[in-house]
């Protein structure tokens, strides 16, 4: 069987971190959602997104497909009742279809013999506040699936670790002089990563491939901090998905960073309206602010965005892809892509000096800012001029 992870009806509800990857690849837990369906399925996998992302995040078709919600938590329950599935069949939990088996990947659905999910309840990505929100669950599912028959490396001394059986630091990590809680959460610490002297830390925490935390940080869980990435000050309840920075003092709360950011120093984010009434996000599919069911929400950042320092973020703030905010006061809850400016106003961040920025970031971590990288970010561009007022 040939394995496709589809967006299916995620994509727009998933603004701004899908305007740059699939649903799939965002990052939840410790795993991205495409490297735990490969983990599980134990098989490669290919992509059906938007058509501007194909050539980035190709689709590869044979004459009997599987196509599986990229945005469901895989698990292995769930694997084994997609595994089972016959030619011409989906499996549906509640009047959802999770994934379906079939010669042709564009099959409507609704020909197709009903199967009915028999299990645990499937966690779906659905919103952008997923991602932190059920972080702490799918964390805990990561750290189970991941150390599963493996050791530890030793805990050094001069650590003080709380419930050590559910802390995790792979080899080549290092830890310096700090706390590492896992009373109320699990601790992961991946290979190459760093914990600063100083860092104070209660679980659910991940610190994947490579990461650190800087000198004196305070991380409250469940919080993940991606691949090549630096955080400092304090964190609670947030997810960086990679290749990012938030090194220095500050709040980051109840928020989700994509890739390629950075925090400038003093960057606070307000996860709670002092009315304490429920947030509202943008949302991309109505062009309204829509109504989340959550009093903490803080900051939605999608990729390569940035903020100069001492900026002050609102409760609920969505900014989109390649945007650059500095300024005094609070900037807008809705910030476009390519946006430039502040509090004071905003203009179009053009998009070759966004290119040129991205292209020396980018090679601090030896990697190139492809061709296709930049017309996935012309498509941003021309896609999100709506939004955008000069």
């Amino acid at each position: 069987m040939n394995y496709i992870l589809s967006d299916f009806d995620a994509h727009k509800s998933l603004l701004p971190f899908t305007y740059t990857r699939p649903a799939s690849e965002i990052r939840c837990g410790i795993l991205t959602m495409t490297n735990r369906w490969k983990r599980l399925l134990e098989e490669e996998l290919s992509f059906q997104t938007e058509e501007y992302l194909t050539k980035k995040f190709s689709l590869h078709e044979t004459d009997d497909n599987v196509v599986i919600a990229g945005n469901a938590v895989a698990t292995e329950e769930l694997v084994f009742q997609i595994k089972a599935l016959k030619s011409e069949q989906k499996l549906m939990a509640g009047d959802r279809v999770v994934a379906y088996r079939a010669a042709q990947v564009h099959t409507p659905t609704i020909e197709l013999e009903q199967v009915i999910y028999e299990g645990d309840e499937i966690i779906f990505i659905d919103h952008t506040w997923d991602i932190f929100s059920k972080n702490g669950e799918v964390l805990e599912m990561d750290f189970d699936l991941i150390t599963k028959e493996r050791d530890s490396q030793p805990i050094p001394e001069h650590v003080q670790a709380v419930n050590p059986e559910r802390i995790f630091i792979e080899e080549g990590a290092t830890v310096n002089f700090s706390i590492l809680n896992a009373s109320s959460g699990s601790i992961y610490i991946g290979r190459n990563a760093e914990v600063m002297e100083g860092s104070l830390i209660r679980g659910g925490f991940a610190l994947c491939d490579h990461s650190s935390t800087k000198l004196g940080t305070k991380i409250y869980g469940p919080t993940t901090v991606g691949p090549h990435s630096k955080v400092g000050g304090e964190v609670g309840n947030s997810v960086i998905i990679g290749y990012s920075n938030k090194g220095h003092e500050g709040y980051l709360g109840n928020s989700v960073l994509g890739e390629w950011c950075n925090l400038g120093a003093d960057t606070n984010t307000s996860n709670l309206k002092n009315n304490y009434a429920e947030v509202r996000l943008w949302d991309y599919e109505t062009g309204r602010f829509a109504k989340t069911g959550l009093q903490f929400c803080g900051l939605m950042m999608g990729d390569h965005s940035k903020c100069g320092i001492n900026t002050m973020f609102n409760t609920g703030t969505v900014v989109g892809v390649s945007a650059n905010i500095y300024g005094s006061g609070y900037p807008r809850n809705f910030i476009p892509s390519f946006s430039w400016g502040g509090p004071q106003g905003m203009m179009t961040y053009k998009s070759s000096k966004a290119y040129e920025v991205a292209e020396v970031v980018m090679k601090r971590r030896n990697l190139p800012f492809t061709e296709l990288d930049k017309e996935i970010l012309d498509h941003v561009f021309e896609d999100t001029k709506k939004y955008r007022k000069d």
